[in-house]
């Protein structure tokens, strides 16, 4: 049989489905947060020449005004103060000062009015960067008398501590690594120290040390609390007092109190006292409020998902032109053509997060009435269905964007729970479960705490029919301890 290739030419008709540019441009400005969406749009203003943000219309009465108050802002500085100058100059020169010695004041004044400049006023106003935690220590030990080799050792520690306060690194490794080296007797000596600065506890090995140091800046007597942490902490963690009371000889009141008194002056992460651990601010991309007309809820979309953006007509008309070359002419119909395109993802953007958030307020109503417990199933994939779009798209709608409610500020994704339903077939989110776990909880006997057990049996009798270990998680998800540490002796 003979073998031989050939080569055929046909037609073959075939579905694809691709992503073009502007459809991928779409997608990311689809899943951009407010905060995002502003910077995107700030940089796209500035390379393209086509694009510009719609302004209110003025008055010609404005536009005067703003021309003769520009054209006295030029006139001024283009003549400054020769007297200011001369004066400076004397004083230069008679006191021998340097510009840089005069008070910040005095140079924060423009050229229109004395009026301080507003660039400059809004950094004054700035709040200033909070110091962290290394920068705090290597300040104080600059000031201690020390020597050379404990100095030197001593700042490579604090270089080496972690945020919370702990030396994780052995001092042998941290010796190793100083140049000049430095003898390991030096190092503890230095870590001698180190211990003596604020806050207390800081330079600790591990939990017991810095508890300890803690307590030993701490007025009066000490004493049962040093032996509870150096002998029972891990006991007293796990809430087993009656054996520690025996042990040591004294009360279970007596170490409640000795709990208590060790709770409100001592931190197990004394590293984090110093420097600024706020949450960082949450801007809300939509904001749902109640009617003042009555008992509705209004949604809306917040400052900055709205830029009204248009193409400039001079760069439109460039690009029709052909007085002009053609390749300025393609340039402006480039620019053009990217400039619509952006205009159309951010309309769809506008459309597509109003309407999954007017969605999201119906099917949730409950929760803006009665909280957290109201919450219902919802599914991205049954919203998906509902407006006619992937999953996908519903998903990036709601990526890393908030909703500013009456009950307060959540993600959207808050809102797509899953759920189960009670004997009754009344739908319950799990949201509401976890609720209910927590009720139980805290009108339990704290005497004879309720077990995991005991829990799924009376939301059994409640109708919500979950297991053991589905009630395990969700304590643990409510950092709720379990019932031998929650039991009060």
């Amino acid at each position: 049989m003979s073998q031989f290739l050939g080569q055929t030419l046909g037609q073959q008709m075939r579905l694809e489905q691709r992503l073009t540019p502007q459809l991928i441009q779409s997608m990311a400005i689809l899943q951009k947060p407010v905060a995002d969406l502003e910077a995107y749009i700030e940089g796209a203003l500035e390379s393209n020449a086509a694009l510009e943000v719609t302004e209110p219309q003025e008055t010609e009465t404005d536009a005067a005004s703003a021309e003769a108050r520009d054209r006295q802002r030029v006139d001024q500085h283009e003549k400054p103060d020769e007297e200011s100058f001369a004066r400076l100059d004397r004083l230069s020169g008679v006191y021998d000062l340097d510009v840089n010695d005069l008070p910040p004041t005095r140079f924060r004044r423009t050229a229109s009015g004395g009026e301080r400049d507003a660039k400059m006023g809004a950094m004054a106003n700035t709040a200033g960067r909070e110091i962290d935690l290394n920068e705090h220590l290597l300040a104080q030990w600059g000031l201690m008398e020390l020597g050379d080799e404990v100095r030197r050792a001593g700042e490579s520690i604090i270089n080496h501590l972690d945020p919370d306060g702990y030396l994780r690194v052995h001092l042998e490794e941290i010796a190793e690594r100083v140049r000049p080296a430095v003898p390991l007797s030096a190092m503890e000596l230095a870590l001698e120290e180190i211990h003596k600065l604020d806050p207390p506890g800081i330079g600790a090995r591990d939990v017991h040390e810095s508890l300890l140091l803690q307590l030993d800046r701490l007025p009066g007597d000490n004493g049962l609390e040093r032996t509870l942490i150096e002998h029972h902490l891990d006991a007293m963690t796990h809430n087993r007092l009656p054996a520690v009371a025996k042990a040591i000889g004294c009360s279970v009141g007596e170490i409640n109190e000795a709990m208590r008194a060790m709770r409100s002056t001592l931190c197990l992460h004394p590293g984090y006292l110093v420097g600024d651990r706020s949450v960082p601010t949450i801007r809300p991309d939509v904001i749902v409020e109640y009617s003042e007309s009555g008992g509705g809820l209004d949604v809306r979309l917040a400052r900055g998902n709205t830029p009204r953006l248009h193409i400039r007509d001079d760069v439109a008309a460039m690009a029709k032109s052909r007085a002009d070359g053609k390749k300025t002419r393609e340039f402006a119909r480039k620019q053009v053509e990217e400039a619509t395109a952006l205009i159309d993802a951010i309309k769809f953007r506008r459309s597509r997060l109003l309407e999954v958030a007017h969605s999201i307020v119906e099917k949730q109503r409950d929760f803006f009435d009665v909280g957290p417990e109201g919450l219902k199933i919802l599914r991205m994939s049954d919203l998906a269905v509902e407006l006619g779009c992937d999953p996908s798209t519903v998903s990036r709608t709601v990526a890393e964007k908030y909703m500013q409610t009456p009950r307060g500020v959540h993600p959207l994704r808050y809102f797509f729970t899953g759920g189960t339903e009670t004997d009754d077939g009344q739908s319950m989110g799990w949201d509401r479960v976890k609720t209910r776990v927590r009720e139980l909880v805290d009108a339990e006997d704290k005497k004879d705490p309720l077990n995991d057990d005991q829990i799924a049996g009376l939301l059994k009798e409640e109708g919500i029919e979950i297991s053991r270990r589905t009630v395990a998680k969700y304590r643990q998800q409510l950092n709720i301890p379990a019932a031998r540490q929650r039991r009060k002796f």
